[in-house]
């Protein structure tokens, strides 16, 4: 029986889950105040911007405490729960160590055995307990900062400056306004540079009057609250705010940056698919493909992976701090998915290499995994090029914005029957129009138009995917 005499209390911290994420949302626990837990055991479910993930406790104990309730938006590296583990405590120190060391021995025990180690979280044996430095600290930076700092790979030593904190894409954009991020006042959560303080750094003729009106006029500051009083005033029963979290904020933040980052250009062409269908309906009956998904979407995916085989250039990628063109010699084909939490991205790993039911297996995963909220943040990372689907909803078609670090993305509009001249003669076809959107800093007008054009040709004749493949 675990006693608080013969225990010490441990914080299980919010681990970075995916690949530089700062924060997660808790959507469920599992457990509650005195319920015992063991090493592995999964007692939360958190959603960060890519995906929902269990989280497992990395030791045995009793939980003691829960930090924040369910629907709370959690920075990494705070603690979300504490476990009074059984014979973890330290023998007690001397008064004045205690004194001159104020974090207490047993809330760093040493490694026994098998360590779990999360997702960016990891067990640091190196980082061992350090006396406090005497002389003058000016530069060093406060708890908050200094472990947000250090799950960002942003740490500083003590004889450097702090890096600035910021979130990727808002260094991304920094560098992209030419603005230097030292130079930044931050406004966010324990010194967190936000877009919008990049932003106002990148228009100083419109701060410097702002930064002016407290030695103009005094009484400016008093007046600010007033003139945001009325954004927060509305009509509860006419309107509803939802907080912009979790996938949502990730795609707000992915699209603007796409936006205003990559130079787009969008193409279209309509084309008869109508022999593609009926490919699409004896495919359905061919004893290869018993139990696989077979749909349109198959065998676009298909034409288009055979159009980037022909023109490999459209397979690449913008590096900008090195200025280099990437030029990608695999495919990860990603399919925009809609989600109850909104719209992702996973991404068919090596789709290139992958015969027509290879690919269809791996494209009935994706979907299914979607649909159940369980896509994992590494089926959303890499990938290359992008099929939308918008075809489903029945619109004709779109202008789809880039999946950042891609190079184009091809929307598929809704499948018609409609009038066609077809062989001299009007006739009712299947017909279905293309966009594909492509950035401009790599992909030329000629190539973009070349890799439509080949999917147009191969899904009006199904036939080159076997005389083109």
């Amino acid at each position: 029986m675990t006693t608080m005499t013969d225990a010490s209390v441990r914080e299980f911290k919010m681990p970075d889950v995916g690949e530089g994420l700062t924060e997660a949302e808790i959507l469920k626990w599992y457990v509650q105040p005195g319920d015992t837990v063991t090493d592995g055991q999964v007692v939360c479910e958190v959603e960060t911007a890519k995906a929902a993930v269990e989280l497992p406790i990395p030791y045995d104990g009793v939980v003691r405490e829960l930090r924040f309730p369910e629907g709370t938006t959690v920075d990494v590296g705070t603690a979300i729960i504490t476990v009074a583990v059984a014979g973890a405590a330290a023998p007690e120190a001397p008064a004045e160590q205690q004194r001159a060391e104020p974090a207490p021995a047993a809330e760093e025990p040493k490694p026994e055995g098998r360590q779990p180690v999360l997702v960016g979280y990891g067990v640091a044996t190196s980082s061992t307990k350090r006396r406090p430095r005497k002389g003058p600290q000016a530069d060093v930076p406060g708890p908050a900062q200094a472990i947000q700092a250090e799950l960002n790979g942003h740490g500083a030593t003590l004889a450097e400056k702090p890096r600035p904190l910021a979130k990727p894409p808002v260094r991304k954009l920094a560098k992209d306004l030419g603005v230097d991020l030292a130079s930044v006042t931050p406004s966010g959560p324990d010194g967190v540079i936000t877009r919008e303080d990049v932003h106002a750094a990148a228009a100083p003729s419109a701060a410097e009057p702002a930064a002016q009106a407290p030695t103009a006029a005094p009484a400016a500051p008093a007046a600010a609250p007033a003139a945001a009083a009325p954004a927060a005033s509305y009509d509860t029963a006419r309107e509803t705010r939802v907080p912009v979290k979790g996938v949502r904020k990730a795609t707000a933040q992915a699209m603007v940056g796409s936006a205003f980052t990559a130079p787009h250009v969008t193409e279209f062409v309509t084309v008869d698919v109508t022999r593609t269908m009926r490919l699409v309906e004896e495919l359905k009956q061919d004893k290869d493909m018993q139990g696989l998904r077979v749909n349109p979407l198959l065998l676009i995916a298909k034409a288009l992976l055979v159009a980037i085989k022909r023109n490999p250039e459209i397979n690449a990628s913008w590096d900008e701090a090195n200025q280099e063109i990437v030029l990608k010699h695999y495919v990860n084909l990603g399919i925009a998915a809609a989600t109850p939490r909104g719209l992702i991205v996973p991404n068919i790993k090596d789709a290139h290499d992958k015969t027509l039911p290879q690919l269809a297996e791996a494209l009935g995963e994706l979907v299914t995994t979607a649909r159940e909220g369980k896509t994992s943040p590494a089926a959303m990372q890499g990938g290359t090029v992008t099929i939308t689907n918008v075809g489903v909803f029945g619109v004709d078609t779109g202008t789809p914005l880039l999946n950042p670090g891609e190079s184009a993305i091809l929307a598929v509009g809704a499948i018609k029957l409609q009038p066609w001249v077809h062989k001299g003669k009007v006739k009712p076809r299947q017909v279905t129009t293309l966009a594909l959107s492509f950035d401009h800093r790599l992909v030329d007008g000629e190539l973009g138009s070349k890799v439509l054009a080949d999917v147009a040709a191969i899904l009006e004749q199904p036939k080159r995917l076997i005389t083109w493949g």
